[in-house]
């Protein structure tokens, strides 16, 4: 019997991680030094996007999304993806469409890190953290957050 491969699903999640004083949780990626980032992952088949949001927020980070209330920005980008990551898809597929979620959770927290996903972590402001992340729709997402706030609480 021949495995078939297993690739990944062209759609994903963002999920900014902050504090209401608007402190972000940031990763720094396994093998890039220097790529940090939000949390992030592929859409499995048969997930709801909130359940990846979900699912991805608990294995980046041991927090449990359910406690705090996951904010579903109804709002997607579409993005090349990375060469040197393409082999993670079928064939031929070149673009992911990333959906943006937050979480609010009441202060900076320890979080244990997936290992193989991520080798350090660090709590900073929203605007340090927008210049800091590699993507270029976590450094979107991170700038909104102070109007998505005032939207909330409003």
């Amino acid at each position: 019997m021949v495995a078939t491969a297993s690739y990944k699903i062209p759609i994903s999640v963002l999920v900014v991680i902050h504090t209401p004083d608007l402190q972000v949780l940031l990763l720094e990626r396994a093998g890039r030094p220097e790529f940090w980032q939000s949390v992030t992952g592929s859409q499995d088949a048969g997930e709801s996007l909130p359940q990846t949001a979900q699912r991805e927020v608990m294995e980046e980070t041991s927090i449990d999304a359910s406690a705090y209330g996951l904010l579903d920005w109804d709002q997607h980008n579409e993005f090349e993806i990375f060469k040197h990551w393409r082999s993670r898809y079928a064939p031929g597929i070149t673009h992911n469409t990333e959906h943006v979620f937050s979480l609010q959770i009441p202060r900076p927290v320890p979080v244990t890190l997936a290992l193989d996903e991520h080798t350090q972590y660090l709590w900073m402001g929203w605007r340090e953290a927008a210049d800091k992340v590699f993507s270029w729709t976590n450094a979107a997402a991170i700038r909104e957050l102070p109007a998505r706030i005032a939207t909330r609480q409003a």
